[in-house]
């Protein structure tokens, strides 16, 4: 039995790594391993050559370690206002120790959270951005601040490999070579925020009307989620999706530490003041581009780009006042003119869903112009006008409020001319809220006021809008100054020892053409009316045109007309004919204000002043202008001759022409003189006080009559009592003080050596005024109609 029995089974042997399903696995995987390590080894040998090939080629980082930023030309009022700006790209270059840390850590919320943790490059994120150009994904992934530095100095926008190899070299070398505040420096003044601006303190001006420092969270966030894509999230063009972001960003702040739970919601639920890009804090377009001339001519092509900041004598808030004074004054004249007619006639489509955008493409064409808003009308009858404004508001016009387009509301009105569905107008909002129906001003209009004492220029305003016409009326429009010249005439009178109480005869007067130089003149008052004989003050006061022109005719034209220099005059726009009695020579506004200027300061001569300081983008001072001193080598006219014809043009401010301004400021500091030149081309009027002088003129640019009734005193002198009244809150009145070489005399102040009848006691007595027909003349006048 035993030779039958079997041995036991053996167990199975163990499976062996190289037998079997697993020993192949293992050896793909070893295989494959192998290659990788081959592969990987090779790539970093030729990442390695490629590296040490492309990093001497890097360019030269320089510029950003000596960072000059194209800078604008930035115009400053006296009280630190900005008022203009010039300039490619809109810039404020500000240090990095000034921008404050809510605007900072939004930026590093949603750009770079590792900023001050990494050396430069975000090397999860360059892998990321790798696999999405191998996998032809549309987007590289997060670059850090510093490869964005890179990139927007150095290199293309062009998504590829290569440019982002060269993108983490030179991220590396600016590492080695600025600190991280100076990089994040460079980043939030260079990069590009949408509506030219270029840096985020432009950007807080432009979006927000606000300096970085007066930042809110929910506004850093916002301003934070630009760079990105400036115009996608842009919050004036963008708003939803803009906010969606800003939203976004408040919550990456608050995950990051950079602001609290509390904050974050406060920042949330807070509503965004956005400054529309045609907002303007002042207008001051004429002052700025003054200003632009004048820094060009010193600086050249650098002017709009090294970050100049030109400090200006005008004072903000007077400009404000006398912009819209003036306006106000144009605006009133046109709505005596005739009516000219809509603008534009548009097709409105019948169908109310297509309605809103013909509406607004209409008006893309005639945009608003400041308080006139272009409107489309809907229906029109002469007792009600509809109309749809840019906005899409709708407005009712009724009453008053159409008599300014009367003619265009006729059945019988020209077609080009009627007021019907789809004509374009303008209308302007009254204070209580309803709207007339008005047109763009033809008329132009200057103003400009200026310390007599230092020369600096307060308020200018160059014309109606600088958008229609950049010609600035103040200083370049050479135009006829008409009665408001009669003072400088008198001036001249004086020092031939005519006073106040010297009787000159307002009679009619006749001269050939010799006497005045082109025909002959057969001159009339204003009203066509002669008085007789009246004292010099009188006639001033009433403006009376015989009486100035008997004056320059006994003074002497030779001499008047180099006296008038002694005011900043030229002779030769002034020729020496009786004509320049009646102001008929050339002058431009500036011209007046600084002739004025030598009554106001007691005699002397004072040159305009607009600069005050030049600084660059550091705040370094590269020029200032302080106001010359008034001392005796300023002194042009004597002190007495400058009181007594404050004294003459007070009586013009308390009882004649400009009578309203005594009426309404009840002030015996005040003088000046209206002025209206032959036909009403031109109207003016020029006051002063002790230290302040302001000249106003009205006219067409194309010399044209304004009206038989419009006159100085009608037209000029309420846009200067508008402006004043806001100027004299911060004037006290000031008492006259009277100098020497003078003495009273029956209420006036006459030179001493020409007081006790010693001076000119008449002139032309002997000239008759035109008498009435006897009753027999009259008789036969009838008889002729008869």
């Amino acid at each position: 039995m035993a030779d039958t029995e079997r041995a036991p089974a053996r167990p199975p042997a163990p499976l062996r790594p190289d037998r079997g399903p697993l020993r192949l696995l293992l050896r793909g995987l070893g295989w494959l391993l192998g290659i990788g390590l081959a592969l990987l080894a090779s790539a970093l040998l030729v990442l390695g050559i490629g590296l040490a090939v492309a990093y001497p080629n890097l360019p030269e980082t320089g510029g950003l370690t000596d960072y000059r930023p194209k800078l604008p030309l930035r115009v400053i009022s006296a009280d630190g206002v900005l008022l203009g700006e010039f300039g490619e790209e809109r810039r404020v270059y500000t240090p990095i120790a000034q921008i404050p840390r809510v605007m900072q850590e939004a930026v590093l919320a949603i750009e770079d959270a590792r900023f001050y943790r990494h050396g430069g490059v975000d090397y999860v994120g360059v892998i990321r951005a790798g696999l999405a150009q191998f996998n032809r994904a549309k987007s590289q992934g997060a670059s850090t601040i510093t490869m964005q530095v890179a990139r927007n100095f150095y290199l293309s926008t062009e998504k590829t490999f290569t440019r982002k190899i060269y993108e983490i070299l030179l991220a590396l070398k600016i590492e080695s070579q600025l600190t991280k505040p100076q990089i994040l420096e460079i980043y939030m003044n260079q990069i590009f925020l949408g509506q030219r601006a270029y840096g985020f303190a432009a950007a807080a001006e432009i979006y927000f009307g606000k300096p970085l420092a007066e930042l809110t969270v929910a506004e850093a966030a916002m301003l934070a989620g630009l760079p990105q894509a400036p115009s996608a999230y842009n919050p004036v063009s963008n708003p939803a999706r803009a906010t969606r972001r800003q939203q976004y960003i408040i919550d990456r702040m608050e995950a990051n530490g950079f602001i609290t739970e509390e904050q974050a919601e406060a920042a949330r639920k807070e509503t965004l003041k956005l400054r529309t890009p045609t907002e303007a804090a002042v207008h001051a377009e004429y002052v700025a581009e003054a200003v632009r001339q004048l820094v060009f001519s010193q600086y050249g092509p650098e002017t709009t780009t090294r970050g100049l900041n030109v400090h200006v004598t005008v004072d903000a808030t007077d400009q404000a006042v006398a912009y819209r004074a003036l306006r106000r004054g144009l605006l009133d004249y046109e709505r005596r003119q005739h009516y000219r007619g809509p603008e534009d006639f548009v097709v409105l489509p019948a169908d109310p869903a297509a309605l809103d955008a013909r509406i607004a493409e209409a008006l893309s064409e005639h945009p608003d112009n400041d308080e006139l808003k272009a409107a489309v009308v809907l229906e029109a009858s002469p007792k009600k006008v509809v109309a749809v404004l840019q906005s899409g508001e709708s407005i009712s016009v009724t009453g008053d409020g159409l008599k300014p387009v009367t003619s265009g509301l006729a059945d019988k009105a020209e077609p080009g001319k009627q007021i019907r569905r789809g004509a374009v107008v303008r209308a302007v909002r009254g204070p209580k809220g309803d709207w007339t129906l008005t047109q763009l001003p033809e008329v132009e209009g200057a103003f400009v006021a200026m310390d007599p004492n230092s020369g600096a220029i307060r308020a200018l305003v160059g014309g109606f809008d600088f958008g229609k016409s950049k010609f600035n009326h103040v200083t370049q429009a050479w135009r006829q100054p008409g009665s408001s010249f009669k003072p400088f005439i008198y001036s001249a009178a004086l020092e031939k020892g005519f006073t106040p109480q010297t009787v000159v005869n307002d009679a009619p007067l006749f001269f050939d053409a010799g006497t005045t130089g082109s025909q002959p003149w057969e001159p009339k008052n204003y009203d066509g009316k002669f008085e007789g004989p009246m004292p010099l003050k009188t006639a001033l006061a009433k403006s009376k045109n015989m009486v100035s022109i008997r004056v320059l005719q006994s003074t002497g034209v030779n001499f008047a007309q180099d006296w008038i220099t002694r005011f900043g005059f030229e002779a030769d726009k002034h020729p020496a004919y009786l004509t320049m009695a009646l102001g008929a020579g050339s002058v431009t506004p500036l011209q007046m204000a600084g002739g004025y200027s030598v009554f106001a300061n007691g005699g002397y001569r004072v040159d305009p002043l607009l600069i005050t300081r030049i600084t660059d983008s550091k705040g370094r001072v590269l020029q200032q202008t302080t106001p010359a001193p008034l001392d005796e080598s300023a002194r042009t006219l004597e002190a007495r001759n400058a009181f007594v014809m404050t004294q003459l043009m007070g009586e013009v401010a308390r009882s004649g022409t400009a009578a309203k301004v005594y009426a309404t400021f009840k002030r015996m500091d005040l003088a000046g003189k209206t002025g209206t030149t032959n036909d009403s081309m031109d109207a003016w009027f020029a006051g002063y006080q002790p230290n302040l002088v302001a000249v106003v003129w009205i006219g067409y640019d194309t010399p044209r009559k304004l009206g038989d009734r419009e006159t100085g005193g009608g037209l000029a002198l309420p846009v200067w009592i508008e402006y004043m009244s806001h100027a004299l809150k911060k004037l006290p009145e000031q008492p006259a003080t009277v100098p020497e070489g003078l003495i009273q005399q029956g209420g006036d102040w006459l030179f001493d050596e020409f007081s006790a009848g010693a001076g000119v006691s008449s002139v032309g007595l002997e000239d008759k005024l035109p008498q009435p027909p006897s009753e027999s003349e009259r008789k036969s006048i009838l008889d002729l109609f008869r």
